[in-house]
């Protein structure tokens, strides 16, 4: 039974993850948000949960424009 709910977790942290990829805007940082949490739902903590979702990000974006995004999401926080 552990098993299956851990399953279901993570699946709904995808769907949400999906979801969230849909609707929102490149660079508004929901969706590494999602993704982070997506990756937590796995068993990850949150530290190595937002270290994968950042390479997974440089992979996909390349370095120049995913440093672009974070330096905005940053200023942004503040």
């Amino acid at each position: 039974m552990e098993k299956k709910n851990g399953l279901e977790k993570r699946r709904k942290a995808r769907k949400e993850y999906e979801k969230v990829k849909e609707h929102t805007k490149l660079g508004s940082g929901k969706r590494f948000s999602a993704l982070t949490k997506s990756i937590e739902a796995s068993g990850k903590s949150e530290e190595r949960a937002k270290k994968i979702a950042a390479a997974i990000g440089r992979k996909k974006y390349g370095e120049k424009k995913m440093a672009s995004m974070a330096s905005k999401g940053r200023k942004r926080k503040k």
